[in-house]
């Protein structure tokens, strides 16, 4: 019984170890915890932990029982009863401590899950802002190339006035130029019109001194 509850105890220990070190053999101790925490596992731990219990309470009622004797037999102890009580103490002493090992191996493998876990949903919710931020540069991203499709339009239509504009300027001069063709040839046609007058005024007025001077002859 003491050898199986040292082998125990160290078992206990080597397992408290592996919880606590992060080395590759740490997720296979948590995976089959995990498998023994579930289905039947639970029933058959609490009741191998309850008969321990009921064990070391009958080895503490042992001791208690011996200790009793000796009192009432003013301290006279056979060597049997010494070693009896000897065994049974150290069998309560084991069986206690194999108890409180088992009950921390519990509460990390609890305590590890549970650090587990909140680490995941950290991540999940890093994931989520990290998403979330996306989405938010992505609206963004499209209000801006909505400014900028409604800007190029703007463009486009102020483009098309300045040609329009320009096309009006271009005709306005062509018809300036017209014009001034066609003054040019007006002010020619004047010119020689005015020469002509000026050449009929001049032979009118040869004609009218040849005219004078006929009838002087005739008059003479």
């Amino acid at each position: 019984m003491i050898q199986v509850l040292f082998t125990v105890i160290f078992a206990e220990m080597a397992l408290i170890l592996l919880l606590i070190f992060k080395t590759p053999l740490r997720k296979l101790v948590i995976m089959g915890m995990d498998r023994v925490k579930r289905g039947r596992g639970p029933i058959v731990v609490k009741t191998t932990g309850g008969t321990i219990f009921i064990v070391m309470l009958s080895s503490i009622y042992s001791v208690v029982s011996i200790h009793k004797r000796w009192i009432d037999e003013d301290g006279n102890v056979t060597p049997t009863d010494q070693i009896l009580m000897a065994q049974h103490l150290l069998e309560a002493s084991l069986m206690g401590f194999s108890l409180f090992l088992a009950l921390m191996i519990d509460r990390l493998h609890h305590y590890i899950r549970e650090l587990r876990m909140r680490s995941m949903e950290a991540v999940n919710k890093q994931n989520r802002g990290f998403e979330d931020g996306k989405n938010g540069a992505s609206d963004d991203m499209n209000s801006l190339e909505e400014e900028a499709s409604a800007l190029r339009l703007k463009i486009k239509k102020l483009e098309a006035t300045v040609e329009e504009k320009a096309k009006e300027s271009s005709d306005a001069e062509a018809n300036v130029v017209a014009l001034k063709k066609q003054s040019e040839h007006f002010l020619r046609e004047n010119d020689s019109l005015h020469e002509d007058n000026q050449n009929l005024r001049a032979q009118v007025q040869s004609l009218d001194q040849r005219s004078s001077n006929s009838d002087v002859k005739k008059a003479s």
